[in-house]
Order: C-alpha cells, then sequence, then structure tokens
C-alpha cells in the first residue's frame, strides 16, 4: 500500500526563499557575496537587542512564556491596543498559516492578487479553498475588481499594503473605501509587513483605529524588516479579542522562543534605529530610481526597503549572472525581478554590475 497525502498538497510547491550567501560563496568559489534579495535591513539591527538577548542566555534550558506575556504588552502599549488584541508569531509567515487555519474549509473562496506574497496562496489551497485571484493594475492592487469578486463564499481577503514584490502602496482613502465594501463576516487581512519604510502621507498611518470601525479586520506586521530580526522569526497580529482568541486555539505552543521575546521588546524601544532605517532605504532608494531611470529601466513606485523592475533580461539570467559577480537579487518572472535596497556601497555595486551585464 502506497503512502497517501492530503489531495490539496498535491500541486503544492514548497515555498523559496531568497539564495543564502553561504551557497552561492560556495558555488562560485568567492569569497565576499552581496545579498540583496530578501529585504532584510542593511544596517542590521538596534545594539540594544544584543544586550536583550545575552541577558537571556543563561535561560535557554526553559520553555519561553506560552502566552509572551510581556511582547504582548509591549506592543500594546507601544500602538495604543488592549494586549488582548495582540497575538505574536514566529514571523508573519506563520501567521499566515495560522489564520488560514482558521478560517477556511473547503469550498469557500479567497480573493488575493496575483503578484503578492505567495503563502496567501499556498495556504488557501492547503486548507482545499478556492482561490479567486485578481491581476495587479499597473503594478497596483485592484481593488475595485476585488470588491466585485466578492460573494456570499468568500471567506478572506488578503490585502498587502504596501505590496512585496512591487512595493506600491494603497492610500489611507482607498483603504476605508474598499473596507466599507466588504461585508462583516468576510475577514481582511491587513499585512503591513513594510509599513516603518512608507514616505507617502496619505498612507494609513496607524491602522489601529481600524480595529473598532472593523471587527472583521486583522492587522499583521513584522519584525523581520525594519527591526532587522528576521533570524529570530517574531512578528505579531492585532485584531479583534474574539478573532485573537480563535487564532490562539490554532496557534502551537511556546512558537515565539525567549530570545525573540526579549530582542522584540528591545527593538520597539530603540526607534532612533528605526528612524535611521527609514533614511538609509530612502537615500538607497531615491539614488536606485535615478540610475533607473537613466538606463531606461521600467520600476515600479516602492514604498518598502524593495524595487520591482523590469530588468530587459530574463529574470532567472538576471539573477544567474549576478550570483557570479557576487550579488543576488530576487528572480520574479518574465524579465521581472526584484532587488532589496542595502547601504549605499552596495547599491552603487549593484548598478555597476547591472550596467555592465547590459553593456555585455
Amino acid at each position: 500500500m502506497a503512502i497517501k497525502f492530503r489531495p490539496e498538497i498535491k500541486d503544492l510547491v514548497p515555498y523559496k526563499p531568497g539564495k543564502p550567501i553561504a551557497d552561492v560563496k560556495r558555488e562560485y568559489g568567492l569569497d565576499e557575496v552581496t545579498k540583496l534579495a530578501s529585504n532584510e535591513n542593511p544596517l542590521g539591527y538596534s545594539p540594544k537587542v544584543k544586550e536583550a538577548i545575552l541577558s537571556v542566555v543563561d535561560e535557554l534550558h526553559l520553555y519561553p512564556d506560552g502566552n509572551i506575556t510581556l511582547l504582548r504588552e509591549a506592543i500594546a502599549k507601544k500602538f495604543n491596543a488592549k494586549a488582548s488584541q495582540v497575538l505574536p508569531s514566529s514571523g508573519s509567515d506563520e501567521m499566515v498559516d495560522i489564520t488560514s487555519k482558521t478560517f477556511l474549509n473547503p469550498g469557500d473562496e479567497v480573493i488575493l492578487a496575483d503578484v503578492t506574497f505567495p503563502r496567501y496562496l499556498s495556504t488557501a489551497i492547503m486548507m482545499g479553498a478556492t482561490p479567486v485571484v485578481v491581476p495587479l493594475k499597473n503594478f497596483f492592487y485592484d481593488l475595485e475588481t476585488m470588491k466585485s469578486k466578492i460573494t456570499d463564499k468568500t471567506k478572506l481577503i488578503w490585502l498587502c499594503n504596501p505590496n512585496n514584490p512591487t512595493g506600491t502602496m494603497h492610500t489611507e482613502e482607498a483603504i476605508y473605501d474598499f473596507l466599507d465594501s466588504v461585508p462583516k463576516d468576510v475577514v481582511v487581512v491587513y499585512d503591513e509587513a513594510y509599513r516603518e519604510f512608507v514616505t507617502r502621507e496619505d498612507y494609513l498611518q496607524d491602522s489601529t483605529v481600524l480595529l473598532d470601525k472593523y471587527p472583521n479586520v486583522i492587522i499583521m506586521r513584522t519584525f523581520s524588516k525594519a527591526y532587522g530580526l528576521a533570524a529570530l522569526r517574531v512578528g505579531y497580529t492585532m485584531a479583534s479579542e474574539e478573532i485573537i482568541n480563535n487564532l490562539n486555539k490554532v496557534r502551537g505552543p511556546f512558537n515565539v522562543n525567549t530570545i525573540a521575546q526579549v530582542a522584540a521588546i528591545a527593538a520597539l524601544e530603540d526607534q532612533d534605529f528605526i528612524k535611521k532605517s527609514y533614511e538609509v532605504n530612502l537615500e538607497g532608494k531615491e539614488y536606485l530610481y535615478k540610475q533607473f531611470e537613466e538606463m531606461g529601466i521600467e520600476y515600479a513606485p516602492s514604498e518598502t526597503n524593495h524595487i520591482f523592475f523590469n530588468g530587459k533580461i530574463e529574470c532567472q539570467e538576471l539573477f544567474t549572472e549576478l550570483q557570479k559577480r557576487g550579488m543576488i537579487i530576487r528572480p520574479m518572472y518574465g524579465t521581472y525581478s526584484r532587488v532589496s535596497i542595502g547601504t549605499m556601497p552596495q547599491n552603487e555595486l549593484f548598478i555597476k554590475l547591472y550596467k555592465e551585464l547590459l553593456n555585455k
């Protein structure tokens, strides 16, 4: 008898993360490799984080606080919410999975964009739900078409704002207009993993105001990007107490480890580091914009720490050729790729190598 697997996962493929620096060094015999593929913070993390981690290294034989009490309270205090409205997780990735497990049944419909964070799609399929995929419009979510796709079978809608990988964002007015059109029994996940990098004033600066007005909204955020804690896997969700209580039933015990908990608390306290990260990102973004424009490269306007661009070269070829030269970016599809914004020396190196390829 052959082993049988759930039919829902038959056509799924494992998530493919950005290629590690060590792999590229080994593959091409390189001593130096720059990674601008996974939207990591090129400044690293706050010095306060290291101090916090060192304070708990003698506690590694103990289970972490399963209720994540201090981190929940710190997040609630920082963002003017109740601790009962906050639920940390092992990165946003885990919460995408938890959310789908909490709400979706076979036959439910899930509305999402065609070019966005891929785990929205895979977790819907995993639960036997039906994805309703809406193409982007000029690199932006097509909110009007998404509205028109809502039916009595719709259970969940994913909104990534700003969007990964395109970096585009919708205004506060557009978000309110969209949410006003969604039935109250349809859950809308508002994923703002890149909120700390937004420069536009018409962005929804304080999304926690949504919690009182829209009890069907789930807000997702992460410490992996601006806070520089990608290796520790810690994010958080804010929603109504009812939603949080039910997400908590699905959450695994001890899902946020002790080091991640204390590191996240310390990171929250160092807003000077976040300000510096914002400034470095803005400088790098403006530099890359200028270079792309001079080179005649089409790109999407970004409110994140990455830029989605038409590289004029098939994306896998560009990916491979840059790797040979010690630079890792993220291939997307066709001739489109995504490059993370690094320090100025990293950005300048990327442009230098990219120009060499275009002129080859």
